[in-house]
């Protein structure tokens, strides 16, 4: 009896490979660990040079698409406000609505994200071209910027949401992936300098035509001087078309090293799951998760400050401090301070944390923001201050990117079965921010406008050079002290976020060894 039994387990045993029968009986042998999946430093600055095609045209239309519109394609005050308002406001709305079509999206033998990239960047590039060209009809003037500013921030929407998203899916150790955004940010402040220094020293080299009495610019245009005006006026134009199409390169450039430098990686318990969750439940419970919302009050708040900054300093600079010819120079000097000071927020926040790095790192803005609204026009201060409020940005760059992660890892802890909802968390984060934004430059315009801003004047009222000083210095401030105060509220500190690290490995290694175990099971029983 015995014998026949062991002969018949023997008889089973021979039919089997012997890797599936050491698997069958050592159920309780220890799994060896996961080795950590490192990224190299290739794939890190690969990953990083796709950030900067966003920042090199956003920090171009940032800072000098406003000044473009009023001086030099001569559109009236209240038609640039609502160019900038509808164009920033479309702008948000579309990052949601990529989001959910990019939730759709099923994944490619490029990824789920990676085709998105690659086929707005063409598309995008052109659109971003035909902002600075000037029609030759004035009375379409207006609506032609619309369309395509419109369009431009569609596309490269596309670009940028997949592209945010594509953090969690680069590695899945959060160590990795706070280097990655590390090499991002710098590369991205790159980008800033970049798109700062190419527009601003291009275009700073053509001699933009002023008028000494705007009101008088009807009666001047017929005198001895037209034929010069328009000249020059044709230089500062062709100078802004010159600077879109090396932007443009850069563009490309950027686009197709990512797209050759990075490869899409699943989370492993996300292939367990058969059937993905729909948009509109992602979305309830993205907007339902405190931590979340939490975050995302704070910065609102933090970024509209920079933001006003960013909108109204070359009127600042030309108007209310008298530099006509220095602001794109101050501002390469902000953005170079802010790349060199990148690395040193990194090691900050690694070394005391990552809400320790807010509070000292936005409020840093506040003394230097004082100063100039106080200060009278001095050259070498401003230089100065430029400089020490580069610090400043360069948190208000890392900081953000760097703790979004953090709050989509809690999420999932929280909703293990809830996958898919990365472009959620990212695309709404840039929404309220961006449409926040868009309401402050239609603001910021439409106050200039209500003041007395005279296009293409040498000179501003003292009603419009008190408006900016109060858009550039005091209205950031409040901002920014709301934004700090909101940030109490964060939950996610350092000792909540190693603690959230260690669970979701175990999460992660159990999916592992369930997906392990199923395949051998599924191969017994074929066998057998």
């Amino acid at each position: 009896m015995a014998k026949g039994e062991g002969s018949e387990s023997g008889s089973a045993a021979g039919l089997l490979p012997t890797g599936i029968l050491q698997a069958a009986e050592r159920p309780a042998q220890v799994k060896e660990p996961k080795k950590k999946q490192q990224l190299s430093i290739c794939n890190k600055l690969c990953y990083a040079v796709g950030g900067a095609p966003y920042q090199v045209t956003g920090c171009a239309l940032g800072f000098f698409l406003q000044i473009y519109l009023l001086d030099v394609a001569q559109v009236d005050p209240f038609s640039a406000s609502i160019i900038l308002f509808v164009g920033r406001a479309w702008d948000a709305f579309t990052d949601p609505l990529v989001g959910f079509c990019i939730s759709k999206s099923s994944w490619t033998r490029l990824g789920r994200l990676m085709p998105w990239i690659i086929f707005s960047t063409p598309l995008a590039i052109i659109a971003y071209f035909l902002i600075w060209f000037v029609p030759d009809f004035p009375q379409g003037q207006a609506l032609w910027y619309l369309l395509f500013y419109c369009l431009f921030e569609t596309l490269v929407t596309c670009f940028h949401v997949p592209y945010s998203a594509l953090t969690m899916f680069i590695s899945t150790e959060q160590s990795e992936r706070d280097s990655a955004t590390a090499y991002r940010m710098t590369v991205e402040v790159l980008g800033t300098v970049l798109g700062t220094a190419i527009q601003g020293q291009i275009v700073g080299q053509a001699d933009t035509p002023c008028l000494q009495d705007p009101n008088g610019s009807a009666l001047a245009s017929e005198g001895t001087n037209h034929t010069q005006s328009a000249t020059s006026l044709k230089e500062t134009q062709n100078a802004y078309l010159l600077a879109a199409g090396v932007i443009a390169s850069i563009y490309v450039i950027c686009a197709v090293i990512l797209t050759l430098g990075v490869r899409e990686q699943r989370e492993p318990y996300e292939t367990q799951q058969a059937e993905p969750m729909s948009f509109f439940r992602g979305l309830r419970l993205v907007m339902s998760h405190g931590p979340y919302v939490k975050l995302i009050a704070g910065f609102l708040f933090t970024s509209l400050a920079f933001m006003l900054v960013e909108g109204n300093f070359a009127l600042f600079c030309t108007y209310t401090l008298g530099f006509r010819n220095e602001f794109q120079n101050l501002l390469l000097a902000i953005m170079l301070s802010a790349t060199f000071t990148i690395p040193i927020w990194q090691w900050f926040l690694t070394r005391f944390g990552k809400k320790t790095a807010v509070y000292t790192g936005i409020s840093s803005a506040v003394p230097f923001l004082i100063l100039v609204a106080f200060m009278k026009s001095n050259l070498i201060i401003t230089y100065v201050v430029a400089v020490a409020a580069g610090i400043s940005v360069a948190a208000a760059f890392l900081l953000p990117w760097s703790m979004l992660p953090d709050v989509i890892d809690d999420f999932h802890l929280k909703q293990p079965q809830s996958h898919g909802t990365e472009p959620i968390f990212f695309s709404f984060y840039v929404f309220f921010t961006k449409f926040a934004s868009g309401v402050s430059l239609g603001i910021s315009t439409l106050s200039l406008d209500f003041a007395g801003y005279q296009t293409r004047g040498c000179s501003q009222p003292a009603r419009v050079k008190f408006t900016l000083k109060m858009l550039v210095t005091i209205a950031p401030i409040v901002l920014i002290l709301l934004g700090l105060l909101l940030f109490k509220l964060y939950p996610i500190d350092e000792e909540k976020r190693r603690q959230n690290k260690k669970d979701l490995q175990a999460l992660r290694e159990e999916a592992s060894s369930s997906g392990c175990s199923d395949t051998d099971s599924t191969e017994l029983a074929r066998i057998l």
